[in-house]
């Protein structure tokens, strides 16, 4: 009769370790998913006000209004219009944004996430 010498399969320690990552891993992922979804409405809203040509010579108030209206169509929460800025680069208009968002985990323990980007306007 021979006895067991190898161990076939995850041990408890092992399971309950592949379990912690695997849920480690969906929390980060049900957590961020939310603010990547609202990020990628806010880059679309500033790329349609961008690729419209009238807007390249309109008044930086003009354009944070129609952006407005972009925001709430999507309902964006994350970045208010008075954080765009609006700058002048020879004959066109750069509109940018660089925000950050906090997102708690559990505990006393969150992940901090930046969004940054500048898009130049169109012109015709």
């Amino acid at each position: 009769m021979q006895g067991l010498t190898h161990q076939k399969g995850l041990g408890l320690w092992g399971m309950l370790f592949v379990f912690g990552v695997i849920g480690f891993v969906a929390l980060v992922t049900i957590k961020c998913t939310p603010i990547y979804l609202a990020q990628m409405e806010i880059a679309s809203a500033v790329k349609s006000v961008a690729d419209d040509p009238s807007y390249s010579k309109e008044s930086p108030f003009e354009i944070r209004r129609a952006l407005q209206r972009r925001f709430d169509i999507d309902d964006v929460k994350q970045l208010k219009t008075k954080d765009i800025k609006i700058e002048r680069d020879d004959n066109t208009r750069i509109i940018s944004y660089d925000y950050a968002v906090e997102v708690p985990l559990f505990a006393n323990i969150s992940l901090k996430i930046q969004f940054k980007d500048a898009v130049r306007i169109r012109t015709s």
